[in-house]
């Protein structure tokens, strides 16, 4: 067996389809970045200091939060701790138990996804707060090992490229008994080492294709499942409002946690446009959930729609900031913060006067 023509045929080969896969994953758009995943997380969860700056929330914190401005701003690099596509409690409730944490924790506030009881969005979290908690040596190597890895090659994307992530593209015919799941949005958003997020350019293009897919993608994503059908649609509403109802407790009692060793909390309402404004109200009014939430809690709260200069941006894809917006936003932004840490309860007082009105 000629074994030195077999080993330079296979490394041939192996390289051929690997540089291939490398340049079908480029002309698609995807580029070397780390993978913004549970391991990438967890390294940022173990970098929390007893007196941290970390900000927690949904993508809208991960998007549009820029971690030198905000150092510069506030004198420490923030923590980024915010997830794509879930709900902040969990990670709340993971500092408010953590005893030896007395920081500040600024909290970006979707209230249709922060009261959320269940679902997706609470799996995003806690599947991120396992990992940190059970992170295994074996898994702190992988991921050690992987990051030179994601910072070189384009195609190492475990969200969108990995063989479950493309199995799930495939489209299966509805049923009477099977309906499709909402698509979740396709790539758009890069992270650095700090986890800080950045929207691809061709995405804040409006009218192209990718910014097209992504806008259009957020509707049904933010529309509620059907009751199960083995519960009655009364009782399972009943249900809901009863740990939405719960959720409310809880959080006053997280925070307070927070504050009683020192800590601060700021809740923050980032941007939001086009038809996420009216779906959002409708899921979770404003006046019974982000102003109850404020007010409950008396802690100091920016809501954008209360300033002109934080509401003069246009979001691509309605959810988010383009990548240079979020450095200027941040910046218009700092100063809200700055007033918010040093004058503690009585910037809650004033915002609590002044409830903003809820526009696009």
């Amino acid at each position: 067996m000629p074994w030195r023509a077999v080993l330079t045929a296979t490394a041939l080969l192996t390289f051929a389809a690997t540089a291939g896969w490398e340049l079908a994953a480029r002309a698609q758009g995807y580029g070397p970045s780390p993978d913004d995943n549970a391991d990438l997380w967890a390294e940022q969860r173990a970098k929390v200091r007893p007196d941290s700056l970390v900000l927690v929330g949904t993508s809208r914190m991960l998007f549009n939060a820029d971690l030198d401005v905000l150092e510069q701003a506030l004198g420490r690099r923030p923590i980024q701790l915010a997830l794509a596509g879930s709900s902040p409690f969990p990670i709340l409730e993971n500092l408010a138990q953590d005893e030896s944490f007395r920081g500040t924790v600024i909290l970006d506030i979707v209230p249709a996804m922060f009261l959320a009881p269940g679902g997706p969005p609470m799996e995003v979290s806690q599947k991120a707060l396992a990992r940190y908690r059970e992170w295994t040596p074996a898994q702190r190597w992988s991921h050690a090992i992987g990051k030179p890895l994601d910072a070189g090659l384009a195609f190492i994307n475990q969200d969108d490229l990995a063989l479950p992530k493309l199995l799930e593209r495939i489209q299966l015919p509805e049923r009477a008994a099977f309906k499709s799941p909402p698509k979740l949005p396709p790539y758009f958003f890069a992270v650095d080492g700090d986890r800080r997020g950045r929207m691809v350019p061709e995405a804040a293009v409006i009218g192209s294709p990718l910014q097209q897919r992504v806008a259009h993608g957020w509707l049904p994503l933010f529309s509620p499942p059907p009751p199960p059908s083995f519960i009655p649609a009364e009782q399972f509403m009943a249900m809901m409002g009863q740990a939405i109802e719960a959720r409310f407790g809880q959080t006053a009692r997280l925070i307070a946690d927070i504050r009683a060793r020192g800590g601060k909390v700021v809740f923050v309402r980032m941007p939001v446009q086009g038809p996420l404004v009216e779906r959002e109200e409708m899921l979770a009014p404003l006046a019974a959930t982000w102003h109850r939430l404020v007010r409950e809690n008396a802690v100091p709260a920016i809501n954008f729609t209360d300033h002109a200069e934080l509401s003069a941006f246009t979001l691509p894809e309605w959810s988010h900031l383009s990548a240079p917006d979020s450095v200027e936003f941040t910046k218009r932004l700092a100063p809200h913060l700055q007033r918010a840490l040093s004058h503690g309860d009585a910037t809650a007082t004033a915002n609590l006067v002044m409830p903003g009105p809820v526009s696009g």
